[in-house]
C-alpha cells in the first residue's frame, strides 16, 4: 500500500453534533484530554472548554461558531469539528457537514432525541454522511438508555442498535458492558478513565445475552457470507461482525449506540475505538463526481497524485491575521505560497500561509494533503462553498445551500466614528455567515440586518461591539415578512417623457402568475421584434429588483412568475432606463388588480414543562396564534410541539419563565411561510408606512 494510501486510510474527518445541552462539547473535551492533545480538562459550565473560545460562548456557557481541531488515537489522525447545538446557529452544522466523512450525535440518555436532533440529523442525511451515536449523561436523573433508544425510531425513524448496555443508571451508572466482547468496563469517575474489567453482572446477565442476540441477528442481515454462517450455526468472531458492522455504517444502514457520561469519565475511549472502528476513511466514501470546464461530471479520486481540488466551507475574520478560509482538500496536494484558482468565482489567488487549528490556536504548516482539513490565510476574495483548484484543469464541486434569515433589527450607530467603521465591520461579519444579510434601507436610512433568530443577532451585535469596537443603537426585533400573489393578473406598464431634446420611451405588457417552490421566474415571449434584444434583460433586473422591494408593505415579493408578452418601443427615445421603469411600473399595477398576500414566518416550537403548568402554558400558546401539533406526557413533564407565527415569539423567554415559575424550557426553528390573518395583514401594512416609487 502506498503511502498516501496508508494516510488515507488511518485518517477520520468527523463532525460531533447534537441539541444544545446533550453535553457534545464535554465529550469533545475529553476527547482532547484521552487522545493527549491537552493536558488539562476544561468544563464547558465553568467555561473553560477548549472548543468554545470565543468570550461569548464562554459566558453563555453555548457554542456559537464550529471548532476544528487534530487528534491522534491508536496510529490513526482523526479531523475533529465541534459544531453549535442552538438552532440559531444551524449553519456552522450544515457547512460542517458538507465536508465531514462521519459524525457522532450526542443524545442527553433522559431524554432522547430532542428538536434540534431532528434538524441536525436531517442534515447529515442530506449529505449521506455516516453516524454512530452516544447516549451521553447516563449519570443524569431520569437516564433511561432503552426509551433514548426508542426515540430514534419515533423520532428520526430509524432503527438504532445498541452496541453497549449500561451498568446502572443516574446515580449509580459505574460503567458499560460491550455486547460484542461480551466484557463489563467499570470505572472510578477519575478524569484518566481507566477501566477495570470484570465478569458481566449476574443480574445483567439475561439482559445482555438477549441484546447481544438481537444485535448479531440484525448485523447478519447485512452480509450473505456471515448470514448463510449464522443459519448454519457455525460460529461467528467478533472481527467478522466488526467488518459487517463498519460496512454496514458506511452506506448508512446501520446506526450503532454506545452509552456513556463524558463529565464523569465514563465510555469516552470506548467511544474514540469507535470512531476508528466504524466511522469511514476518504478513501470507503462514495465516489466523488465534479463538474469540469466543460460541464460535465467526472470523478475525482482521492489521492495525492490527483490534481488539487478543495472545498472552502467557512470564513473566519481573526483580529491579528486578517481573513482565514477554512477548506477540506478532496484531492491532490497544497503547500504555503502556491496559487490556485477559485473556479467558482473565475479568479486567482494566492495561498499566503497553511493554518492546521485547535478553536482559535493556530499551528503553521507548510504543506496539506488529501483528506486534510486546514485553514489558509491569503484569500482575499474566496468565500463560503467556493471551490479552489489546479490551474491547469479547473472543476467545481457541489455547492452550497444556505437558509435565508427570519428576523431582522436596524442599527443605528452611536457616533461619527461608529458610523465610519459600522459598514465595512459588517461587511466581514457578513462575509463569515451565510445566513447573515445586511444593507441599507433608503426610504429610512437605516442599517439593517438579518438573521436566523434573536440570539444569532444579539451574538453578532455583541460581536460588533467587542471585536471591531463599534457601538450601536438596536431597533425592534422586524419580522421578514413575504408578498405573495395567489391569482394570475396582465398588467401594462408605460412609460413617456418629453422634456426637450431627446425622451424616454418604454413599453411593456407582462403577465405575472403564482410560482410554487421558487421565488422568481422570468420568461420571455417577444416576438417579431417588439421588443429590441437589448432591452429585455434590463427589464428583466428591473422586475427581479423591485419584486425585492415588494408592492403592497415593502417586503420581498416570492413565488412570481413573469411573462413579458407584447410591448412596443421608440427609435430614438427608447432605452434601458425606459423600459427598467416600464416593467417597475407593471409590476406596481399588480397591487390594483389582485389582493397581495402577506406571509409569515411560522416557526416549531416546542416547550417542556412540569405537568403543573400546562393549562397555563397552552393558553398562552393559543393566544399567541400557536397551532397546537401534538403533546406528549414524559414522566413529570409536558413536552408541546406548536405552530406559532414568529411576530409572536418576541421575549417568549420571558413570559414562559413567568408562567412556569423558571422550570419551563422552550427551542425554536424555522418551518414555512404562512398567509396572515386578514386583521394581522392589515396591521402589518399600516405599520410599514410603505409608499410606492414614484416615476
Amino acid at each position: 500500500m502506498s503511502d498516501n494510501n496508508n494516510f488515507l486510510k488511518k485518517l477520520r474527518n468527523i463532525g460531533i453534533m447534537a441539541h444544545i445541552d446533550a453535553g457534545k462539547t464535554t465529550t469533545t473535551e475529553r476527547i482532547l484530554f484521552h487522545s493527549g492533545r491537552i493536558t488539562k480538562i476544561g468544563e464547558t459550565h465553568t467555561g473553560e472548554s477548549q472548543m468554545d473560545w470565543m468570550d461569548q460562548e464562554r459566558e453563555r456557557g453555548i457554542t456559537i461558531t464550529s471548532a476544528a481541531t487534530r487528534v491522534k488515537w491508536k496510529e490513526h489522525d482523526i479531523n475533529i469539528i465541534d459544531t453549535p447545538g442552538h438552532v440559531d446557529f444551524t449553519i456552522e452544522v450544515e457547512r460542517s457537514l458538507r465536508i465531514l466523512d462521519g459524525a457522532i450525535a450526542v443524545l442527553d440518555a433522559q431524554v432522547g432525541v430532542e428538536p434540534q436532533t431532528e434538524t441536525v440529523w436531517r442534515q447529515a442525511d442530506r449529505y449521506n454522511v455516516p453516524r454512530i451515536i452516544f447516549l451521553n449523561k447516563m449519570d443524569k436523573i431520569g437516564a433511561n438508555y432503552e426509551l433514548a433508544t426508542d426515540s430514534l425510531e419515533k423520532r428520526l425513524g430509524i432503527n438504532g442498535s445498541l452496541m453497549q448496555i449500561p451498568i446502572g443508571a443516574e446515580s449509580d451508572f459505574v460503567g458499560v458492558i460491550d455486547l460484542l466482547t461480551e466484557k463489563a468496563y467499570y470505572y472510578d469517575g477519575k478524569i484518566e478513565e481507566q477501566e477495570n474489567i470484570q465478569p458481566i453482572p449476574e443480574a445483567l446477565k439475561k439482559t445482555v445475552a438477549k441484546k447481544r442476540f438481537e444485535l448479531i441477528e440484525k448485523v447478519v442481515q447485512y452480509d450473505d457470507a456471515l448470514l448463510n454462517k449464522y443459519i448454519q450455526g457455525k460460529t461467528i468472531e467478533i472481527i467478522e461482525l466488526k467488518q459487517v458492522i463498519r460496512k454496514a455504517t458506511i452506506t448508512g444502514l446501520f446506526f450503532p449506540v454506545f452509552v456513556g457520561s463524558a463529565f464523569k469519565n465514563k465510555g469516552i475511549k470506548l467511544l474514540l475505538d469507535a470512531i476508528i472502528d466504524y466511522l469511514p476513511s476518504p478513501l470507503e466514501l462514495p465516489d466523488l463526481y465534479v463538474e469540469n470546464s466543460e460541464g460535465k461530471k467526472i470523478k475525482l479520486p482521492p489521492s495525492k497524485n490527483g490534481q488539487f481540488a478543495a472545498l472552502i466551507f467557512k470564513i473566519a475574520v481573526d483580529p491579528y491575521i486578517g481573513k482565514l478560509s477554512f477548506f477540506r482538500i478532496y484531492s491532490g496536494e497544497l503547500s504555503t505560497g502556491s496559487y490556485v484558482y477559485n473556479s467558482t468565482r473565475g479568479i486567482k489567488e494566492r495561498i499566503g500561509r497553511l493554518l492546521r487549528m485547535h478553536a482559535n490556536h493556530r499551528e503553521e504548516i507548510k504543506i496539506a494533503r488529501t483528506g486534510d482539513i486546514v485553514a489558509s490565510v491569503g484569500l482575499k476574495t474566496s468565500y463560503t462553498g467556493d471551490t479552489i483548484t489546479d490551474l491547469s484543469s479547473p472543476v467545481i464541486l457541489e455547492k452550497m445551500t444556505f437558509p435565508e434569515p427570519v428576523i431582522s433589527l436596524s442599527l443605528e450607530p452611536k457616533t461619527k466614528s461608529d458610523q465610519e467603521k459600522m459598514s465595512k465591520s459588517l461587511s466581514r461579519l457578513a462575509d463569515e455567515d451565510p445566513t447573515f444579510r445586511t444593507w441599507m434601507n433608503h426610504e429610512t436610512n437605516q442599517t439593517i440586518i438579518a438573521g436566523m433568530g434573536e440570539l444569532h443577532l444579539d451574538v453578532l451585535v455583541e460581536r460588533l461591539k467587542r471585536e471591531f469596537n463599534v457601538h450601536v443603537k438596536v431597533g425592534q426585533p422586524k419580522v421578514s415578512y413575504r408578498e405573495t400573489i395567489t391569482e394570475t393578473v396582465e398588467t401594462e406598464g408605460k412609460y413617456i417623457r418629453q422634456s426637450g431634446g431627446r425622451g424616454q420611451y418604454g413599453h411593456v405588457f407582462i403577465r405575472f402568475e403564482p410560482l410554487p417552490n421558487e421565488n422568481f421566474q422570468f420568461v420571455n415571449k417577444i416576438t417579431g421584434g417588439k421588443i429590441p434584444r437589448e432591452y429585455i434583460p434590463p427589464i428583466k433586473t428591473s422586475l427581479s429588483d423591485n419584486l425585492g422591494r415588494g408592492v403592497l408593505a415593502g417586503y420581498p415579493m416570492v413565488n412570481v412568475k413573469a411573462t413579458l408578452l407584447d410591448g412596443s418601443y421608440h427609435d430614438v427615445d427608447s432605452s434601458e432606463f425606459a423600459f427598467k421603469v416600464a416593467a417597475a411600473m407593471a409590476l406596481r399595477e399588480v397591487r390594483n388588480k389582485t389582493n397581495i398576500l402577506i406571509m409569515e414566518p411560522i416557526m416549531k416550537v416546542e416547550v417542556i414543562i412540569p405537568i403543573d403548568y400546562y393549562g397555563d402554558v397552552i393558553g398562552h400558546l393559543t393566544s399567541k396564534r400557536g397551532k397546537i401539533i401534538e403533546t406528549i406526557r414524559k414522566r413529570n413533564t409536558e413536552n408541546i410541539k406548536v405552530f406559532v407565527p414568529l411576530d409572536e415569539m418576541f421575549g417568549y423567554s420571558t413570559s414562559l419563565r413567568s408562567l412556569t415559575q423558571g422550570r419551563g424550557s422552550y427551542t425554536m426553528q424555522f418551518d414555512h411561510y404562512e398567509k396572515t390573518p386578514e386583521s394581522v395583514r392589515e396591521k402589518i401594512i399600516s405599520e410599514s408606512n410603505f409608499e410606492l416609487r414614484s416615476f
